[in-house]
């Protein structure tokens, strides 16, 4: 796989990730997401280890609130062997128990290459706002 398909296929895996838990289907992602992927709470606050533990997150977040607008852009993505990292701005507006909250920041993913697929191992969110919308 030569490096402008494995950076179509990166920025694929990470498409198919962000349609997943909007549509909420937070089970599609059990496939893409490595069993001992990390997630760095934003500001470094915490960690998340391992696929149910990572999942469960976004399982609540999809059960809790409602989202009314996800907007993403300035994705970089590079690739360097086996290891694609995937980052991207965002802006959503989303409910929650009946309040609105916008939120922002950067999505910072980074993938390991299995075969032909990208598998994310770990993430962290950058620069999050979040205030009453």
């Amino acid at each position: 796989m030569d490096g402008e398909s494995k950076r179509d296929r990166a920025a694929a895996v990470m498409h198919r990730i962000n349609q997943a838990w909007l549509d909420g289907r937070v089970e599609d992602l059990a496939l893409i997401v490595h069993p001992d992927i990390a997630m760095a709470l934003p500001g470094f606050a915490g960690r998340i280890q391992g696929r149910e533990d990572f999942l469960g997150g976004f399982r609540d977040f999809c059960q809790s609130a409602k989202v009314h607008k996800f907007h993403q852009h300035d994705q970089q993505i590079d690739v360097a062997g086996d290891v694609a990292v995937v980052t991207f701005r965002y802006e959503m507006v989303y409910e929650r128990s009946g309040e609105r909250f916008s939120s922002s920041g950067r999505d910072f993913w980074v993938f390991q290459n299995q075969g032909t697929e990208w598998i994310a191992v770990w993430r962290t969110i950058l620069d999050a706002e979040e205030h009453a919308a």
